[in-house]
């Protein structure tokens, strides 16, 4: 069920594949080769023009960087996680920070605020990579959808909805490290989308939130997806 001709598919995590009715290939926050429900057998396009990255966690940055020298990709981050992707070997970024949006050919894409915590590790240490953050993509005659990245509930979603009026949410529900099913309820309240799309459930044994959890506790007439991996929408 394509929305206004853009898909959506979920490559377990956090991890998202959004492909608009225009041709342009957005990946967010790629976690596939140590990510345990990443579909084996999914290929990805060939070309994938962008990469968004919500924070610096392995789980959500682990592959930005392969993925994209070998899609020749565009990678856009919180300012101080684009510069260490660039020292990581990304090629190509753009830097930017919260309530800024980039123009990504016919996708505007508004960094928002999420409430968690962002830090890059490697062989060197632990990394300063700016704050956590989602992303508002308000797409050309499509539909606006909202990455939440990785977050708590926090009461100025409501201020995401004032603004952007996003008609898809995708929203972390496992747990543990992010909100979960009563939290991500309440999210969805404030946000108000048609559609919510569940993230960051079930990849590990901490993240126990599940989709009929936050089906049975959201108002009547919001649809919860119960999608699987490698599965579009």
């Amino acid at each position: 069920m394509p929305f206004k001709g853009t898909r959506i598919t979920w490559l377990g995590h956090a991890t998202v594949l959004v492909e608009t009715a225009q041709g342009t290939n957005i990946l967010i926050d790629p976690f596939i080769a140590q990510n345990p429900a990443y579909p084996k057998e999914f290929h990805l396009p060939e070309k994938i023009h962008y990469i968004l990255a919500t924070h610096g966690h392995m789980d959500h940055i682990a592959d930005v960087v392969p993925v994209a020298a070998r899609h020749h990709s565009t990678v856009v981050a919180m300012h101080e996680l684009a510069g260490y992707l660039t020292s990581r070997g990304a090629t190509h970024t753009i830097g930017m920070n919260l309530g800024g949006t980039a123009q990504l050919d016919e996708v505007a894409a508004t960094m928002v605020e999420a409430k968690h915590s962002s830090s890059a590790q490697d062989e060197q240490g632990t990394h300063y990579v700016g704050v956590a953050a989602g992303f508002v993509l308000t797409i050309a005659d499509g539909p606006v959808l909202y990455h939440a990245g990785d977050t708590a509930v926090f009461g100025d979603m409501k201020l995401i909805h004032e603004l952007y009026r996003p008609e898809v949410a995708m929203l972390p529900i496992g747990g543990h490290y992010t909100m979960g099913p009563k939290e991500a309820a309440l999210a969805v309240r404030l946000l108000q989308p048609q559609t919510v799309l569940p993230l960051h459930f079930g990849t590990f044994p901490p993240l126990k939130g599940t989709p009929d959890q936050l089906a049975a506790l959201v108002d009547p007439g919001v649809q919860v997806v119960r999608w699987t991996p490698g599965e579009p929408v």
